[in-house]
């Protein structure tokens, strides 16, 4: 039977009645106002809620925005509610600046004690209601780059891994929020392995490396070196901050990096296909481009920038519908060479 449906972005957001996400905040963070009125009191012996889920998301991100993506309400949303609390703390909480969100030592002390709090209430939630969610249905997160490329063309091998199972896929590179039951997994590229509340098992180190169109590189002057590299048109994910930390492992300080700034991962690898410059991908994400001749790969680089790792909260690992994805995803991805 196949059964697996497709969703992106906040399209698959969860959302309880009145709190479907939109772009303003308008529906979804209604009801966290509402809950604590349009300019929250500051006494009684606990912040409202809210605001804590708010500050943890911040917390966790690094963003406001996107702290305002994972809860499903607008980044203004966010910001007011991280501002409620530091009035009814009377400490300021966050600082911002050119590299985002940061937590001051207050921030810091209360982030250590929210999140756990909040992993917790996830914990104890999956241990009494495992097998609700999990009856007949994955919903898995994935990074959308992995997604679009390497588990699209893998469905019937999953599917045919999981049976009857209805897999339900949102690309999207935010981390779930398993106490809101946002995902029962997902796949992730992060540098390390996230801890409490989820458990993280390895799949692959990756390999990262500059890809670009052959068309494109005909109308460049050669790329034979990082100098080289540095100066062409470079193609970022959210910023510049990856190109320069790919330079810096390879061994060369690169100065201003020009070129455009895409949202994901997966735009970039795009806009390398379009002929708009140089990309950062991974073998995962440009063998086959590599192999239709599509794409090329520059330089001779071995740098790694993190791994894929798939997470869940620890109850879901006990569940047959988790261990039997694992499993396949090793199958799959993990027994690769990590430089391939």
């Amino acid at each position: 039977m196949r059964a697996w449906e497709f969703g992106h972005g906040k399209d698959m957001a969860v959302a309880g009645p009145g709190n479907s996400p939109s772009d303003d905040g308008a529906s979804g963070s209604e009801d966290m106002d509402a809950a604590d009125g349009a300019e929250p009191a500051l006494g009684g012996r606990l912040p409202p809620l809210s605001m804590l889920r708010a500050f943890e998301a911040v917390g966790r991100f690094s963003s406001m925005r996107k702290a305002g993506e994972a809860l499903g309400v607008s980044h203004t949303v966010v910001s007011r509610h991280v501002r409620h609390l530091e009035a009814w703390f009377d400490l300021h909480l966050v600082t911002s600046g050119a590299r985002g969100v940061r937590l001051t030592k207050a921030g810091a002390r209360l982030f250590e004690v929210t999140t756990a709090a909040f992993g917790q209430i996830a914990e104890i939630t999956m241990e009494l209601r495992p097998a609700q969610h999990l009856r007949g249905q994955l919903r898995l997160w994935c990074a959308p780059g992995l997604a679009a490329r390497w588990l699209t063309p893998r469905l019937d091998a999953l599917q045919a891994a999981l049976r009857d199972t209805i897999i339900v896929v949102r690309a999207t590179s935010d981390q779930p929020d398993f106490a809101r039951h946002d995902a029962d997994a997902a796949i992730i590229f992060a540098e390390k392995a996230p801890t409490s509340p989820v458990m993280a098992a390895l799949l692959q180190r990756v390999r990262i490396f500059p890809v670009a169109s052959p068309a494109w590189l005909a109308t460049q002057a050669p790329i034979a070196s990082l100098a080289d590299l540095a100066g062409q048109k470079l193609v970022h994910e959210d910023n510049a901050s990856q190109w320069h930390r790919f330079f810096r492992l390879a061994g060369y300080r690169a100065a201003t990096l020009k070129g455009p700034w895409l949202w994901s991962a997966s735009s970039t690898h795009d806009a390398a296909l379009a002929g708009q410059g140089v990309a950062l991908s991974t073998s995962l994400q440009a063998d086959a481009d590599i192999a239709a001749g599509r794409l090329v790969e520059l330089l001779d680089t071995d740098v790694s920038l993190g791994s894929y790792w798939l997470i869940a909260p620890e109850a879901r690992w006990r569940h047959r519908t988790i261990s039997t994805l694992l499993k396949w995803l090793r199958q799959e991805i993990g027994e690769r060479p990590s430089s391939a």
